[in-house]
Parts: C-alpha cells; sequence; structure tokens
C-alpha cells in the first residue's frame, strides 16, 4: 500500500510540474488533448458558460462572465499547489511518517500538514524531519514550492501585460470602426480624402495586433476568457470586423488597401483558425447567413452613398463567399463557446461610439453633428 501511495504521489507532482510548466513556460503551443489545465479550464467553463446563457441581460451576463477569467487562473494555481502539497504528503506517509512531533500521534494529517508548511517555506518548527530521507525531501519539497511561487510572480504580470497589450488596438478601433465595430463602418469612416490610405494603415496594425494575438493566445489560453473593459467590445467581435473589412476589399475595393487586405486577412484568419483548435471547436456554420444578398445590395448601397464604390458581378460575389468560408464557421464555433456577440456587417441602427457616452448621458449636439449618414431604412430592410 505504501508503495502504490509513492508512485501515487511522484506521479502526481510530475503531472503537476509538467502541467504547470507547459501552461507557464512553454511558448509552444501543446497539441496532446489530455492535460490538466485543458481540462480543468473545459470542465469549469461550460457549466459557467450554460448558467450565464440563462440571463437575459447582456450587461449582466457580460459582468457575470468577466469574473470567469481572474477567478479560474486564481483557482488553477491554488489546484496546482494542492496537488503538489498532496503528492509530497503521500510520499511522507509511505515514508513512514518519519516525523518528530511536538504533539499528537504520526498520520497523514500531520503529513499533509507537514507537507503544506514546507512548500509555502514556513518553517514554523513544530514537526521536524527525523530520518536522513525525510530530511531530503524536506529539502526537496521546499525548493520546488520556493520555485512555484516565483514563477508565479512572473506569470501574472506576463498575463496583465499581454492583455493590455491586446485591449489597447481593440478601444482605439471604437473611433474608426464603432461599438460594436462593423466592416461598413470602418470602410465608412475611412471614405473620405486619403481615407483609403489610412485605412492601409490600419489594417497594417490589425495585422501586427492579430498576430500578437496568436502568440499570446496559444501560449496563455486563458486569455480568452478576459472579458474587454466594455459590454459591446471583445477580441473575437474585433478580430471578426477586421475580418469582414479585409474580405470586402480585397474582393471589391481597387485601391492601396488590396494587398494589406490580403496580408491581414491571412493572419487573421490563421489566428482565428488555431484558437478554435486549442478550444477543440470544430468549425461550424452559421445557423443564419450574416450576409445575404439582400444585406449585400444595402451594403453596397451604404457604401456608394459615401463615395465607396464595390465592384459588382458573379465573380465578385464567388470570391467574397469563398474569403467568408474560411473563418466564418471558426467564428461561430468559438461565439458559440466563449458566448460573445458577433457584430454584423451593417450596424443595426445609427451607433453610438463608446467615446461619445458617459454614466450621465450621452454627448448628443456632438453626435448627431457627426453621425454617421445612414437612414434608418438603409439600416432596415423594407
Amino acid at each position: 500500500m505504501k508503495i502504490l501511495a509513492a508512485i501515487f504521489g511522484v506521479v502526481l507532482i510530475l503531472v503537476v510540474l509538467g502541467d504547470a510548466f507547459e501552461t507557464v513556460i512553454l511558448s509552444r503551443r501543446v497539441t496532446r488533448r489530455v492535460r490538466l489545465a485543458r481540462l480543468f479550464f473545459r470542465y469549469t467553463w461550460l457549466p459557467c458558460a450554460a448558467l450565464c446563457r440563462r440571463i437575459s441581460s447582456g450587461e449582466r451576463r457580460e459582468d457575470y462572465l468577466s469574473y470567469y477569467g481572474p477567478l479560474s487562473l486564481l483557482f488553477l494555481l491554488a489546484l496546482w499547489a494542492v496537488g503538489l502539497i498532496f503528492g509530497f504528503a503521500l510520499i511522507h506517509w509511505a515514508n513512514g511518517s518519519a516525523l518528530n512531533l511536538m504533539g499528537g500521534v504520526p498520520g497523514f494529517f500531520n503529513d499533509i500538514y507537514y507537507s503544506g508548511t514546507n512548500f509555502f517555506t514556513l518553517g514554523l518548527g513544530d514537526i521536524t524531519p527525523r530520518t536522513p530521507v525525510e530530511r531530503a525531501l524536506t529539502i526537496l519539497e521546499a525548493g520546488v514550492g520556493f520555485g512555484f511561487l516565483a514563477l508565479i510572480i512572473g506569470y501574472l504580470p506576463a498575463l496583465s501585460l499581454s492583455f493590455s497589450r491586446r485591449e489597447v488596438n481593440i478601444s482605439l478601433l471604437d473611433a474608426r470602426g464603432g461599438s460594436p465595430p462593423t466592416a461598413v463602418e470602418i470602410l465608412r469612416r475611412h471614405s473620405h480624402d486619403h481615407g483609403l490610405d489610412e485605412l492601409r494603415s490600419l489594417l497594417q496594425n490589425w495585422e501586427i495586433w492579430s498576430a500578437e494575438l496568436l502568440e499570446s493566445h496559444l501560449s496563455y489560453p486563458v486569455l480568452a476568457y478576459f472579458r474587454s473593459q466594455h459590454d459591446n467590445q471583445s477580441w473575437l467581435g474585433a478580430l471578426s470586423a477586421i475580418l469582414d473589412t479585409c474580405a470586402l476589399v480585397a474582393t471589391g475595393l481597387d485601391g492601396p488597401c488590396t494587398r494589406q487586405a490580403q496580408l491581414t486577412f491571412a493572419i487573421a484568419r490563421h489566428a482565428m483558425v488555431d484558437l478554435a483548435l486549442v478550444f477543440q471547436q470544430a468549425p461550424r456554420e452559421p445557423e443564419k447567413d450574416r450576409l445575404p444578398a439582400a444585406e449585400m445590395e444595402r451594403l453596397r448601397a451604404v457604401l456608394k452613398a459615401n463615395g465607396l464604390v464595390l465592384q459588382e458581378g458573379s465573380t465578385v460575389d464567388r470570391n467574397l463567399r469563398e474569403l467568408r468560408q474560411m473563418y466564418e464557421p471558426y467564428v461561430n464555433s468559438l461565439s458559440r463557446y466563449l458566448v460573445i456577440d458577433i457584430p454584423p456587417w451593417i450596424p443595426e441602427f445609427s451607433p453610438t461610439d463608446n467615446w461619445q457616452t458617459t454614466a450621465w448621458g450621452t454627448t448628443s449636439s456632438f453626435r448627431e453633428a457627426h453621425a454617421p449618414k445612414i437612414s434608418n431604412n438603409e439600416h432596415r430592410p423594407g
């Protein structure tokens, strides 16, 4: 029995240390399906997401979901610590609980207590090792605990920095694409003189942002659960709007942006597909077409009214449909899994940007002067 306990304790320690190494230190994506961290996030997120889907208020739902990312991270760290403490306690018990006690009798509960004080390097002194083997185990566990705590201290700032870098461009997109951002708004707000040059610069920035998102969220998948500052903003929604914009520009808009749109589309689609793989979400066709023929005609009319003329014809429509097919199924599967709404191609109403609102109301006079020149008939069919 004690031999089995020792073996189980060693295996548990190795599993936890290996999982912590792959999650915190290893920068390469781990393709193995069975991992402690992956199982933890999957089987804690699914019930949390299912419960939040029952909340009718979108604002309240986002508030509750925003707690999952930080709390799940803390619980994962606690799970690792408990696993290591329990593993060393099993080894202490298998070694015969060779401990000097100031009171009480040797037993497994004292082994757990001793293991915890060693792991967190408390040095209380009320229990001490009695044999050379026990002293060696004490030193080993104290070293593992010290290293674990140092690892966590370095891990949390790295996550915070990656999250902040992700959110900067999402916030900047507010004035350039609306809240939430849509492809039509991004193009419409770059329809002025030299606007296409600015659009090319914007897409170039989002090419870099997509590459950073790919690297950071493959290394730290927990970041995908962290919600943005505003309910109508998200990394998935912003990335979808950029993909929509790139698809339109690459297939129907001649000008200086075409090549940049193709490059941005490539890396953005790469990020979308790889993240769907990380969360084991197979591509799934949307239940409703995001851009049916009638909406496409309305989209052309809106852009034409703002001085941007998209090419027409069966070839253009086919190319756009093929590009959409390359990313929309992955967007849909991630949207369903992460409970994140995907913005439409055309805003449903004349949008009010986040920067135009305050807790005391909307800057209505400025908004009216600078609102998108899109009528209700252009937004709503019929």
